[in-house]
């Protein structure tokens, strides 16, 4: 038996509709627009993976990438890195489709790398030896690490934290040190530098401690201006802190 015209129509559109389903998938990597990187500026990458929670991404990436509207100064080019192409999802949902996978690309140089803390950063992250073999490599000729909140522990289980001090999320820290013992870790404060290593409790601090690295590069002046482009009032020397002499 023959199949009948709106058989043979209703086919016809179903394979259409699947081939341009395909296209524009496929579209969405192939054809994707790459962050324009600015030459002489810092390039500042952003760790994201499913369940990065958005303040400790948000928040520094806010302060660095307001760093391109100050003049006079090395700026900083901000961009995301993850181990997919595809869309990911931080905790509270949000959707952010990642600039680089860096598993497959080709990256730039990476001269700050930002670790956000994720939902699984006390647990299965720490097993994915994928990324923890990413953050040490980039490690090897960054400037700066820097990490917020539970960020810290995939600087610690990556080896990078082991000669120098550091800190986590609040509520984390007894979790930090028995899952760390041999580190030196800091509480009662809302960042560490130590060497080229900035650890931070995160959340709403997330953007102090990207301030302080804004002035230490560039200077006071410059990181009030960043301070009062956010409404944030920035006294750094209000600011409980850990920094070696």
């Amino acid at each position: 038996m023959k199949p009948s015209f709106f058989v043979l129509l209703f086919l016809l559109l179903s394979f259409s509709c699947n081939e341009n389903k395909k296209e524009i998938k496929n579209s969405s990597v192939d054809n994707r627009v790459l962050p324009q990187l600015e030459p002489n500026r810092y390039n500042v990458a952003f760790l994201i993976m499913d369940g990065t929670y958005n303040t400790e991404f948000t928040a520094p990436y806010d302060i660095f990438q307001h760093t391109q509207y100050r003049k006079n100064i090395k700026a900083m080019n901000t961009f995301t890195v993850a181990n997919t192409l595809e869309p990911i999802t931080t905790f509270e949902g949000v959707r952010i489709l990642p600039d680089y996978d860096y598993t497959n690309d080709s990256l730039p140089q990476i001269d700050i790398l930002v670790v956000p803390s994720a939902e699984h950063h006390l647990d299965t992250d720490l097993k994915d030896t994928v990324m923890l073999n990413f953050v040490k490599k980039i490690d090897e000729d960054a400037l700066f690490m820097t990490s917020h909140c539970d960020g810290a522990f995939v600087l610690a289980k990556a080896g990078l934290l082991k000669d120098v001090a550091s800190t986590t999320f609040p509520t984390d820290i007894d979790t930090y040190k028995k899952m760390f013992p041999n580190l030196n870790v800091k509480d009662s404060v809302l960042f560490v530098h130590d060497g080229k290593y900035i650890t931070s409790a995160g959340g709403a601090k997330s953007f102090e401690a990207a301030l302080y690295l804004c002035e230490y590069l560039y200077g006071k002046e410059i990181a009030q201006s960043l301070a009062g482009g956010l409404v944030i009032d920035w006294k750094l020397e209000e600011i409980p802190r850990f920094i070696p002499q």
